[in-house]
């Protein structure tokens, strides 16, 4: 049973900003989604009050693969799947609430209220296969607007701008995939140099037609 809480304007908004997103975000991904509302907000206030939603029930802290800590606004029963490879998670709906049946001679004198199952593998945009470099001499075999490739990570962080109605700067794109910042603004540096994406203003991003075209090959 959820624990009394007092609803204050700022938990208010961390929660709707939780919803929001479609991945599950770190402390620190939703916080520059959070002090676009909020920007005298600190990211210390953040974590404590995320780590305070999740004690009384209201939101669930994931520690996937030992990895920096990731919050869930769905507290219904359901398990996670973690990508190896882009550090993606996402839902799987549990089939049953039944505890896995440990003998008592291996419970090591605990009293087991529960268990968290964890799959792993690799999300369908890091399975699909990599382009093959042409060198010269090499004949074409694809369009010429395809040639150029795209690795996995270029690809989600383009469909994350394809998905966004205005430009938006990489913590936002970070946010919206799950990836760490860092990793999203060298993947954009690479985009722009493609003219798979542009700026037309500082520090925020979007896609280009061309861009667009390298989605559908």
């Amino acid at each position: 049973m959820e624990k009394k809480l007092r609803m204050t304007h700022q938990r208010e908004i961390i929660l709707d900003e939780l919803r929001r997103c479609r991945s599950h975000p770190t402390a620190d991904e939703l916080y520059e989604r959070i002090k676009k509302k909020l920007p005298r907000i600190s990211l210390a206030t953040v974590y404590r009050n995320l780590e305070i939603l999740s004690e009384v029930g209201l939101i669930t802290k994931l520690e996937i693969s030992g990895r920096q800590k990731r919050f869930d606004w769905d507290v219904q029963d359901h398990d996670h799947v973690y990508c190896t490879e882009c550090h993606r998670v996402d839902n799987i709906p549990t089939a049953t609430t039944t505890c896995l049946p440990v003998d008592p001679d291996q419970q090591k004198g605990y009293q087991i209220t529960g268990c968290r199952i964890e799959f792993y593998g690799l999300c369908p945009n890091c399975q699909k296969p990599r382009k093959v470099q042409k060198f010269k001499g090499d004949k074409d075999m694809a369009c010429k607007s395809c040639t150029t490739g795209l690795s996995d990570t270029q690809r989600q962080v383009l469909e994350a701008f394809a998905k966004s109605e205005e430009a938006c700067g990489s913590k936002d794109i970070a946010a919206a995939t799950g990836m760490e910042s860092k990793k999203v603004s060298c993947q954009i540096t690479a985009l722009k140099k493609k003219g798979f994406v542009s700026s037309p203003v500082r520090c925020k991003y979007e896609i280009t037609d061309e861009g667009k075209s390298q989605l559908s090959c």
